[in-house]
């Protein structure tokens, strides 16, 4: 009872007004549905707080701790999801959902050890989780950690040999050691093989670039743009610098100043606009 107590600790007295205390706990978790139906995310929000209040030791408490964290995560309270998740994982610490949630947070925060640290838990639980182990793959790849990245790699191809994951963590290794000829390979393959998959030319697009084919990558870039409902602050620095090497400084601008607007890095996009002066 005081575990449950300390881990919803964040949330006790946080109470949305009188029409939510007036509902019992399954109506408020109703109404947060409904308010999630509707897009209104601070609702839901609120709704599952007046929840959590009312009944702090409900056994069911790391569901909504869990649903509360994604959605403060969607609204950009990265802390606040934090501690939703971190209380989640309180409850029921071996729950997959939550751990990957969380790993997929610190990710986001740049908090890359502590993401290691939660896929490292879900591969000690289930070594055959080809998600988490590709996703700590490529973290090893960001760190320049390729030994390590190359084992994730084909400790998935050995549990799945046609395994799309394992062969496109090849083609990100090989793009991040700088073999382009090969990476390209590999992509070609599997965007032959699933041409559908936008994920797949938006890599491709970032290889060209590095091979300075910006044609290509242009190319590559349009058909992303035009399947993708809400293009990432990535994707719109990624145009704009195929834009700029094609002495397209006006568009470049407008990317750059979208990825701001989308959350991007403040002091990379201010980097990237002094190129298109």
């Amino acid at each position: 009872m005081n575990i449950k107590r300390i881990m919803i600790a964040a949330w006790l007295g946080l109470i949305c007004g009188a029409g939510l205390r007036a509902q019992t706990y399954e109506e408020l978790i109703g109404r947060s549905y409904d308010c999630l139906d509707r897009g209104d995310l601070p609702a839901a929000e609120q709704a599952l707080k007046a929840a959590l209040h009312l009944e702090p030791a409900n056994r069911n408490n790391f569901a909504l701790l869990s649903n509360l964290g994604t959605i403060q995560r969607r609204m950009g309270l990265r802390d606040e999801a934090l501690i939703s998740y971190t209380a989640a994982l309180g409850l029921q610490p071996d729950n997959k959902l939550i751990l990957t949630n969380r790993a997929e947070l610190f990710v986001e925060r740049g908090e890359t050890e502590l993401a290691l640290a939660d896929y490292e838990a879900l591969l000690r639980a289930d070594p055959a989780d080809i998600d988490a182990r590709f996703r700590r793959g490529m973290l090893y790849v960001e760190l320049k950690e390729f030994m390590s990245a190359d084992a994730d790699f084909e400790r998935i191809l050995q549990i799945d040999p046609d395994s799309k994951p394992g062969r496109l963590g090849f083609a990100l290794l090989d793009r991040a050691r700088g073999n382009y000829a090969d990476s390209e390979v590999v992509l070609n393959y599997l965007i032959g093989r699933d041409p559908n998959d936008l994920r797949l030319y938006e890599e491709r697009a970032e290889l060209y670039f590095l091979m300075k084919k910006n044609a290509r990558a242009m190319a590559d870039l349009r058909r992303v743009f035009a399947g993708e409902k809400e293009p990432s602050a990535y994707l719109y620095i990624l145009r704009g610098k195929v834009r700029l090497a094609q002495y397209e400084k006006e568009a470049a601008a407008s990317d750059f100043k979208k990825a701001l607007d989308l959350g991007a890095d403040k002091s990379e996009v201010e980097g990237l606009m002094k190129m298109t002066y």
